[in-house]
């Protein structure tokens, strides 16, 4: 992932942040949302991925 690539996600998770309204019910596809790009961020594997996780091997 290059610089640019990371700058943009990190982007994008801060404005779903700031769509957050407090509901939980409301804010779950958001937050699923971030997570993911969060996931994504760091590197880690997504549950429904059949990518291969470099950090864990699994």
């Amino acid at each position: 992932m290059t610089e640019e690539q990371k700058i943009s996600l990190e982007q994008e998770i801060e404005q779903l942040k700031a769509s957050l309204t407090g509901d939980m019910f409301a804010d779950m596809d958001i937050r699923d949302k971030i997570h993911n790009l969060e996931m994504v961020v760091k590197g880690i594997k997504p549950m429904d991925s059949s990518i291969d996780c470099i950090g864990c091997g699994s």
